[in-house]
């Protein structure tokens, strides 16, 4: 008697660890797995392998189970925090599908800058699905990563200072943001009445790095004339840094940090339903989601996707590099009449953010079908 209740606790424990071991998901409006396996923080190869029945086109509606992350992090939480008291270590990522490096740069809290260096076949191959990139790790972020992911705005250290800048002429927000380490987001949370517009002489209310605010008063102490030649370098918006060529402009300059935040400006309005005219989170069509991302960024693009098209440099679809833009006539069309941003581009296959009158805001590739059919041109907006 005592042997069958053994067996029968046995089979029952089993029975509730299989149950915990998946979490049930209902595929909802604009969802694919790379935008469900984000959110549950796992990969999408795992989620395949958990539903090997699944549909390769995912039906609204449908479950799906999600491998529960908690329970593998509750069985290695006791030897994590053990093996995790040297100051200075590394770590590995596997990159995922739309993922770039600022964005990976903010889920680890290191600098893209140190994700090159400690990558260096990042500079000349750029990121690839599957790649597996070192991660410079150290123990606050380890500390960071283990308790549950919430968003927050930019992190900021307690030795950090509060300043008060004043908008000169021709400077934007993301040359300020920049000049003071941190992002044109982050700047605008800490001024919101700057959001529309950055109106000359306004007082900006700054919080930064204490190294960050030595270092530029070290650049503004020379003379004067330096305020000019520095604000000057990294303007985005001004006529003054564009150059002409065959009747369009091409912004100059190092924007690898720049493309990369815009990408993710541009991504995060996944899900973003279509809306012809639409220009807010309420609603996009294509040419008005790359005006207002690239806006953001104080880049004033032309409003519809024929005047878009007439901008910057062509270039060949084998040469389309992350922040092009990708130009299509849909529909049987003769004309230009829809556009969508590069967000990678490798072996023959450019995946573009774009809002589809059918889907909203979305990614989609020139290897599907009616993409590769209605593709025109490349432009390239900033080198």
């Amino acid at each position: 008697m005592v042997f069958r209740l053994i067996i029968v606790l046995f089979f029952f424990s089993v029975g509730v660890f299989s149950q915990e071991k998946f979490i049930k998901h209902k595929i909802s409006k604009g969802e694919n797995l790379t935008i469900i396996a984000k959110k549950y923080g796992v990969k999408a190869k795992d989620i395949q392998e958990a539903n090997p029945n699944a549909p390769k086109i995912l039906k609204l509606n449908s479950v799906l189970l999600i491998p529960n992350k908690n329970v593998k992090s509750a069985q290695n939480s006791t030897p994590s925090i053990a093996n995790n008291t040297s100051v200075n270590t590394t770590g590995s990522h596997e990159v995922l599908q739309k993922e770039t490096l600022w964005g990976i740069s903010k889920k680890y809290n290191v600098s893209v800058d140190d994700l090159k260096k400690a990558n260096p076949a990042l500079e000349t191959e750029g990121l690839k699905i599957g790649q597996q990139i070192v991660i410079p790790v150290n123990t606050a972020v380890i500390a960071e990563n283990t308790a549950p992911e919430t968003e927050k705005p930019e992190i900021i250290s307690s030795a950090d200072v509060d300043l008060e800048v004043k908008v000169q002429p021709k400077e934007t927000k993301y040359a300020i943001a920049k000049k003071y380490g941190i992002t044109v987001k982050e700047l605008e949370r800490q001024n919101p009445s700057i959001k529309a517009k950055l109106p000359v002489g306004y007082v900006l209310k700054i919080k930064t790095t204490k190294e960050k605010a030595d270092a530029v008063n070290v650049l503004n102490e020379p003379k004067t004339l330096l305020d000019e030649s520095f604000g000057s370098e990294p303007q985005i918006a001004d006529n003054n840094t564009a150059v002409k060529k065959d009747s369009t402009f091409v912004y100059n300059g190092n924007h690898s940090d720049l493309i990369d935040q815009i990408i993710v400006s541009a991504t995060e309005n996944i899900g973003t339903r279509y809306r012809s005219g639409g220009t807010t989170k309420s609603g996009f069509d294509c040419s008005g989601l790359m005006f207002c991302t690239f806006g953001n960024f104080d880049i004033k693009l032309p409003r519809s996707s024929i005047e878009q098209s007439r901008i910057g440099t062509k270039v060949a679809s084998a040469e389309a590099q992350k922040g092009d833009l990708i130009f299509f006539k849909t529909n049987g069309r003769r004309h230009i009449n829809h556009v969508g941003m590069v967000v990678e581009a490798a072996d023959g296959e450019i995946k573009f953010v774009h809002s589809s009158t059918h889907g909203g805001v979305m990614i989609s590739s020139t290897k599907e079908p009616y993409y590769q059919r209605t593709f025109s041109q490349v432009n390239r907006i900033l080198e």
